[in-house]
C-alpha cells in the first residue's frame, strides 16, 4: 500500500521531469561535430600537387635553390616541403688536394615538393600557395579520382602567397567559397590536404584567433586543426562544407605540426587570383611611407590617448606621402573612409587602393588631426634601400638633464634630408642612453614640439617637468621613431 502511494505521489514528477532531461541529452549529441558528409562532399574538389625541377647531375638537391640560406624565408619554405633528395650516399671528408671544376652532366628532373590546392571552378582553375608552385619546371595536379593532369601557372603572388594553376580538364567538382568575415572564434573547421604525401587527408579543430597579423598584406585565421608539410595550397572548410580560407603557414620548432597553423582568407585570395586571372600578376597601390606599430607608451607621450593608426618613421623622396604633406613622426589613423586600427591595416588598404586615386589621409600630428589628400601610385618590385651616414659629430656643449650633448645640423643636410629643423646627438649617456639614444642620431620633436637648434632644445629640455617622461622624435638613417626617455 506504501509503495503504491509513493508511485502515486511521484508519477506527476516524474513525468514532468521526462520531457525536460530528454531534449538535454538530445542536445548534447547533436553538438557533437560529424566531418563524414562534409568530407565526402568537399573531398572530390581537393587535389594534390607534385613539383619538380630540372638539375644538372651534381647540383645540390635543395628544393628551392634561388632561395639562400640566409633569407628570412628560406626556413619557412624549409618546413613546408620534404627533406631534399640525396644525391648519393656521402663518401666521408675527402683527402688529399681538392679537383679542379667537375664538367656539367646531364639535366634530369628532381622532385622538389608537395602541396595541396583546390579546384575553383569545373574548367580546370585550381587555387593553391604561391611557394608550393615557386620555381617548379613541372606541375602534375592529381585529382581525388587519381586522374592527373599537368599544371601550368596562371600567376604567382608572393605577398600574399596565392598562386592560380590550371589544368586541361572539364566538368570538374569545384569548391563553395564562404565567407571569413562570419567565421566565429571557436567555431569547428576542417582541413583537407595531403600532408607528407597522404591523399585527402581530413583534420579538424576549432578557429583559435582571427585577423593574425603574420604578412604584409594578410590577416590570417588562426586555427588548431592539424597542418602538416603538403597541406599548404588545401582548403580550410567551414562545417557548411565552405571554404573560408587556404592553408598556408604553421608555427612549429620541429617542422611538424605544434597546434598553431596560419589560413589566408579566402576573399582577400579571391581578389588575389582574379587579378591573377585577368592580368598574370596583382597591382597595389602605394603612398611611399615607412611605418611601424604605435605603443601604449607612445601614444600616452604624443596625446593620441589609445594606441592606434601607423607611426610614420620615414618618407619616400618624391614620393606621394611627401608631396601630400606627410612628415615623420605623424600617425597615420583613417585612409580613404576607413579606420587604422593597427599599422598592418594601411597597407593593406592602400595596396587594395586603385593606382590613380586621389584619397583622403587623416593624420594625427602635434597633438591633432588633420586631412591630406594623396594620391596612390602603384606598388613596384622592391629596392634595396641604402641608409645614409650621419654627419660627423661636432665638438658640443656639456650634456643636459637627460644626458644628451647635442649640436646644430647645418642647413644643406637639413635640405638634403627634408627637415625643417633639428639636433644632431653628439653623445648620449644617462636617461637618454638608457632610452636607447646613440652619437650620430637627429632629434626633430621634443613632447610634440619642433626642434629648431640646438640652443633652442637645451632651452625647452631645462623647462620639462622632471616627474613626467619625454618623448623625442628621432631621425636615424633614413628612417624616424618615438623614443621615450623615462624619468
Amino acid at each position: 500500500m506504501f509503495r503504491k502511494f509513493v508511485a502515486a505521489l511521484l508519477a506527476p514528477v516524474v513525468a514532468i521531469a521526462l520531457p525536460l532531461l530528454a531534449p538535454s541529452a538530445a542536445a548534447q549529441s547533436t553538438q557533437l561535430p560529424d566531418f563524414a558528409d562534409l568530407a565526402e562532399r568537399a573531398g572530390p574538389a581537393v587535389v594534390g600537387i607534385r613539383t619538380t625541377a630540372r638539375v644538372v647531375a651534381g647540383q645540390s638537391g635543395l628544393p628551392f635553390p634561388d632561395i639562400d640560406e640566409n633569407d628570412p624565408m628560406y626556413e619557412f619554405f624549409r618546413r613546408f616541403f620534404p627533406n631534399p633528395p640525396q644525391q648519393g650516399p656521402q663518401q666521408g671528408p675527402q683527402q688529399g688536394p681538392r679537383q679542379g671544376p667537375q664538367q656539367p652532366g646531364p639535366r634530369r628532373d628532381v622532385p622538389r615538393g608537395l602541396g595541396s590546392g583546390f579546384i575553383l571552378s569545373p574548367d580546370g582553375y585550381v587555387m593553391t600557395n604561391a611557394h608550393v608552385v615557386q620555381g617548379a619546371d613541372d606541375i602534375v595536379v592529381t585529382l581525388s579520382d587519381r586522374r592527373e593532369f599537368k599544371g601550368k601557372v596562371i600567376g604567382a603572388d608572393r605577398r600574399t602567397d596565392v598562386a592560380l594553376v590550371k589544368i586541361d580538364a572539364t566538368g570538374l567538382a569545384a569548391v563553395k567559397v564562404g565567407d571569413p568575415n562570419k567565421v566565429r572564434v571557436g567555431e569547428w573547421v576542417v582541413a583537407i590536404g595531403s600532408p607528407f604525401g597522404l591523399e585527402n587527408t581530413v583534420t579538424a579543430g576549432i578557429v583559435s584567433a582571427k585577423a593574425r597579423e603574420t604578412g604584409e598584406f594578410l590577416p590570417f585565421i588562426q586555427t588548431d586543426v592539424a597542418v602538416n608539410p603538403g597541406n599548404s595550397g588545401g582548403p580550410l572548410l567551414n562545417m557548411r562544407g565552405e571554404v573560408i580560407g587556404i592553408n598556408s603557414q604553421i608555427f612549429t620548432t620541429s617542422g611538424g605540426y605544434n597546434g598553431i597553423s596560419f589560413a589566408i582568407p579566402i576573399d582577400e585570395a579571391m581578389n588575389v587570383q582574379q587579378q591573377l586571372r585577368t592580368s598574370g600578376r596583382v597591382i597595389r597601390g602605394r603612398i611611399g611611407v615607412g611605418i611601424e606599430g604605435v605603443s601604449r607608451e607612445v601614444a600616452e607621450a604624443i596625446g593620441l590617448g589609445k594606441p592606434h593608426g601607423a607611426l610614420v618613421n620615414s618618407v619616400d623622396k618624391d614620393g606621394p606621402a611627401l608631396k601630400a604633406g606627410v612628415e615623420p613622426g605623424d600617425v597615420i589613423v583613417r585612409f580613404d573612409g576607413k579606420p587604422i586600427e593597427r599599422s598592418s591595416d594601411l597597407p593593406r588598404i592602400v595596396g587594395g587602393t586603385k593606382p590613380g586615386t586621389t584619397a583622403t589621409m587623416t593624420v594625427y600630428r602635434r597633438g591633432g588631426q588633420r586631412d591630406l589628400k594623396v594620391t596612390v601610385v602603384e606598388l613596384q618590385p622592391d629596392t634595396p634601400r641604402t641608409a645614409r651616414g650621419s654627419e660627423t659629430p661636432k665638438p658640443s656643449g656639456p650634456a643636459n638633464v637627460l644626458g644628451l650633448a647635442v649640436s646644430d645640423v647645418s642647413a644643406e643636410r637639413l635640405k638634403e634630408l627634408g627637415l625643417r629643423g633639428g639636433v644632431q646627438v653628439d653623445s648620449a649617456d644617462g636617461l637618454a642612453g638608457a632610452a636607447g639614444l646613440r652619437a650620430g642620431d637627429l632629434i626633430t620633436q621634443l613632447n610634440n614640439v619642433d626642434v629648431p637648434n640646438a640652443r633652442q632644445f637645451n632651452e625647452a629640455v631645462a623647462k620639462l617637468d622632471p616627474k613626467k617622461d619625454v618623448a623625442v622624435l628621432v631621425r636615424r638613417g633614413d628612417a624616424s621613431r618615438f623614443l621615450i626617455i623615462r624619468r
